[in-house]
C-alpha cells in the first residue's frame, strides 16, 4: 500500500466532529496531522487559527479538507493550492458557480488535485437506482426534499445570509443525486420563499425539463417537522421508482431491491485519495448550477419571519 497522505482539516465544526473525523481515523490513506480554526479545535494534533499559519508550521502536508461555510471557502481553497496542496471541498464546494471554475484552473496549473465532495451521492443505494433508471423509460421525476433546520442546523446563522444557501444546502444534496441518475435537465421555473428577516430561502418549489422532455419536480421545505423526507420518486414502464432515506434505500413497484448502512464519507475520503494517486481532479458543478439557476429564475415571496 502506499504511504499515508499528509491531510489538514480546516474548520472544526459540528459536520467535522460528526462525519469527518471517523471517516478519517478508520481510512490507512490518510495521516491527520493538523487542524484550522477559528473556535474548534481537533485533540492530539496541532491546532491553528487559519489555513495560512497552518501551511507554514506543517510543510509536509500534502492535502487539506476544507469544511469552513461555502462563503469562505474560495480564499482557503486558493492558498492551498497555490501551496500545490491536493484539495477537498465540503460541499457546496463554493458560493458562485465562477469561483470553483477559477479553483478548477488553479488546480491544473499547479498540478494538484481538486474534489468537490458531494456526499449524498455515495449513498448505497443511488448506483442501483442510476442503474435501474437507465435500464427504463422514465415517464417523470420528482424529488421532495423536506427537513427541520432547527434540528440539523441549530444556531447556524451562516446558512441564512447571502452566499448560505438556504433550504438549497439540503437541497443541493438532492440535486447532486438527481443529476447523476437523471437524464440531463435544465430549471424552467422556481419560486423561493424568503423569511421576512432571512436573506436566504426557507422553502422553494422548482421545476424542470430534461434534454428529451421529460418533466421533473424539485419541493424543498426546511421547515418540517416530524419524520423527514429525502426522496427522490419516478415513474416508470418498469413500475414506480422510490429513493427514499436521502439515497439509502430503494423500492420499485413496491419492492425494497436495496437497503444498506449508510458509509457516505468514508467513500468520499477514498475516492479523494483515488484522485489524489491518479493525479486527477473530480469536480462535477452541476448541483451548483442547478442552485444559481434557481436563483437566477426564481420568483421570491416574502414568508413569516423565521426564528429558532
Amino acid at each position: 500500500m502506499s504511504q499515508p497522505i499528509n491531510i489538514g482539516i480546516v474548520g472544526v465544526g459540528k459536520i467535522v466532529r460528526d462525519q469527518h473525523l471517523p471517516a478519517l481515523a478508520k481510512d490507512k490513506n490518510y495521516r491527520l496531522v493538523a487542524a484550522a480554526s477559528r473556535h474548534g479545535k481537533v485533540e492530539n494534533i496541532p491546532n491553528f487559527p487559519d489555513i495560512e499559519a497552518m501551511l507554514d508550521a506543517v510543510p509536509e502536508l500534502e492535502a487539506v479538507s476544507l469544511c469552513m461555510p461555502p462563503q469562505f471557502r474560495y480564499d482557503a481553497a486558493r492558498t492551498a493550492l497555490m501551496a500545490k496542496k491536493h484539495v477537498f471541498l465540503e460541499k457546496p464546494p463554493g458560493a458562485t458557480v465562477s469561483e470553483v471554475e477559477n479553483l478548477k484552473a488553479l488546480a491544473a496549473q499547479n498540478g494538484v488535485s481538486l474534489f468537490a465532495s458531494w456526499h449524498s451521492r455515495y449513498a448505497p443505494a443511488v448506483e442501483a437506482a442510476r442503474a435501474f433508471l437507465n435500464s427504463t423509460k422514465i415517464k417523470s421525476a420528482a424529488i421532495n426534499w423536506k427537513e427541520d433546520v432547527r434540528r440539523w442546523h441549530p444556531n447556524q446563522e451562516w446558512i441564512w445570509a447571502p452566499g448560505g444557501f438556504g433550504v438549497f444546502d439540503p437541497g443541493i444534496n438532492a440535486l447532486s443525486i438527481a443529476t447523476h441518475i437523471l437524464p440531463p435537465m435544465f430549471i424552467t421555473s422556481a419560486a423561493l420563499d424568503f423569511p421576512e428577516n432571512r436573506a436566504s430561502p426557507v422553502a422553494a418549489h422548482v421545476t424542470f425539463r430534461t434534454s428529451n422532455g421529460l418533466p421533473v419536480t424539485m419541493d424543498l421545505d426546511w421547515l418540517q417537522t416530524g419524520p423527514q423526507s429525502w426522496d427522490i420518486l419516478a415513474e416508470t414502464d418498469k413500475g414506480a421508482m422510490v429513493l427514499s432515506g436521502g439515497g439509502s434505500k430503494l423500492a420499485v413497484h413496491g419492492k425494497v431491491v436495496h437497503d444498506e448502512p449508510e458509509a457516505e464519507y468514508p467513500m468520499l475520503y477514498r475516492r479523494f485519495a483515488e484522485i489524489v494517486r491518479a493525479g486527477i481532479s473530480d469536480v462535477d458543478l452541476a448541483p451548483l448550477q442547478h442552485v444559481a439557476d434557481a436563483f437566477m429564475l426564481g420568483k421570491r415571496n416574502v414568508v413569516e419571519a423565521f426564528f429558532d
